[in-house]
């Protein structure tokens, strides 16, 4: 690890972005809440819950040396050079300008979201413990891997690095890839193991709460400030472009969305406006630093289109993605991430000319492996996982959990205690129940 000053500056942007971050996964939870039946709300904000919990104590004790660990082979680092971050408590180590501890913590918000957003593709059908089991093993089996293919410049954190940034050359400024694309095929596997939720295709599976969808929606672009600027490592002109095309990307991927639904629904929704920012903020995620704000806007409006049209698949191929995050994330990270083998401004930090600005194909074609190397990898590991899971503790609960709702099935809770029955929960010897009781009684 190279020591170099520490900038004050710097660490208290690092450290604000981490604290951005970390907010997203709540957020996560509001915006995915609302877009399950009411039956559900409270599991599906509790995926995302737990992940913070789970990953965060994973990510401490291995995920951290995994991901940025010197490398083995450029696939994945040393998982016990950084273990517990112990050794980044003693002296003073740097990553660039800012405290490893700092960095560590920033990386460590990354990865929690990224393992919440991977709920999406399987709400109201799995069960909480195979999903809490689920979480721990894809943060060390897949994420923390992938991230040190992306992420792990050599020299930053360790000597040497992954093959993706170091080798390939492929520019991911905040996870396109290593999150985005990761998710979205990740939860294609997830999904096609567990198959579709009862009623898929024939009866109606509408967001129950729009307002929690909107106010999840707020949230998630609000963190998403810190998730892209924060990348950038330093307060200095670089966060300011990020920050700049973070705002436009989604401004224009939202009307791009709403024009696509006007023109093939008759209507523009709200639901259509929240996906459409979000598809923006994806597409954005790969391609922040290494585009101008000409072509943020071009990138989003690709994205809002593109992936407008992308959230129908699930229809077509009898695949149960439950709150479209193939559509919507994997797609997205797609456009934005080979969006910069077009749209790459050598005048930005990067110093990449993509095609249209006389690079020729050199970038793009870059930018095209690193989207299949991820995709294949995270597809191929969380089906593996998927299976073991199923036919060791199982993943989905019953149907008649299923049917009757999975807050109470899973939690013994509801979501809303609106009408004369409460549910509550007591354990004696052995025995576990949930009492109902008429509250005009």
């Amino acid at each position: 690890m190279v020591e170099l000053q520490i900038n004050t500056g710097d660490t208290a942007w690092l450290l604000t972005s981490a604290a951005l971050v970390l907010l997203m996964t709540p957020g996560l939870a509001f915006f995915y809440g609302g877009m399950v039946r009411s039956n559900g709300v409270l599991n599906m904000m509790m995926m995302s819950f737990i992940s913070i919990g789970t990953v965060g104590l994973a990510w401490a004790v291995v995920g951290y040396s995994i991901a940025f660990g010197n490398s083995v082979h450029g696939l994945f680092g040393n998982p016990f050079q950084f273990a517990f971050l112990d050794p980044l408590v003693a002296g003073d180590p740097a990553v660039g300008t800012v405290p490893a501890l700092a960095f560590a913590a920033f990386q460590g918000c990354f990865a929690i979201i990224a393992v919440a957003l991977l709920s999406g593709a399987i709400a109201e059908r799995m069960s909480f413990r195979s999903w809490t089991t689920l979480s721990v093993l894809w943060l060390v089996l897949v994420y923390a891997p992938l991230a040190h293919w992306v992420f792990a410049v050599d020299g930053l954190t360790a000597t040497s690095g992954g093959w993706i940034v170091n080798r390939l050359h492929a520019i991911d400024l905040a996870g396109g890839t290593a999150i985005e694309v990761a998710c979205g095929a990740g939860g294609l596997a997830l999904a096609i193991v567990l198959g579709p939720r009862l009623g898929f295709r024939s009866n109606p599976m509408r967001p129950h709460n729009m307002t929690l969808v909107m106010l999840g929606t707020g949230l998630l672009w609000f963190g998403w400030f810190g998730f892209n600027s924060g990348s950038a490592l330093v307060a200095g002109s670089s966060a300011a472009l990020i920050w700049v095309n973070t705002l436009l990307s989604p401004c224009a991927a939202m009307l791009a969305w709403l024009f696509v639904e006007r023109r093939r629904d008759g209507h523009p929704t709200s639901l259509g406006a929240a996906s459409g920012a979000v598809a923006g903020l994806v597409a954005i995620t790969p391609s922040g630093g290494a585009v101008s704000p000409m072509g943020a806007m071009l990138i989003g409006l690709a994205a809002g289109a593109i992936c407008a049209w992308a959230v129908s698949w699930k229809y077509r191929f009898g695949v149960d993605d439950s709150l479209d995050l193939v559509g919507v994330h994997m797609v997205g990270g797609i456009v934005g991430t080979v969006g910069i083998g077009f749209l790459a401004d050598p005048r930005t930090a990067t110093h990449v000319a993509g095609l249209f600005f006389g690079g020729g194909l050199d970038q793009l074609w870059r930018q095209a492996v690193a989207v299949l190397g991820v995709g294949t990898f995270s597809f191929a590991m969380t089906w593996l996982l998927a299976i073991i899971l199923k036919r060791t503790m199982g993943v989905r609960v019953s149907p008649e959990a299923e049917s009757a709702g999975i807050d109470l099935a899973e939690h013994s809770e509801a979501g809303y205690d609106l009408g004369f029955t409460q549910q509550s929960a007591f354990r004696g010897i052995g025995v576990g129940t949930t009492i109902h009781h008429d509250a005009q009684e």
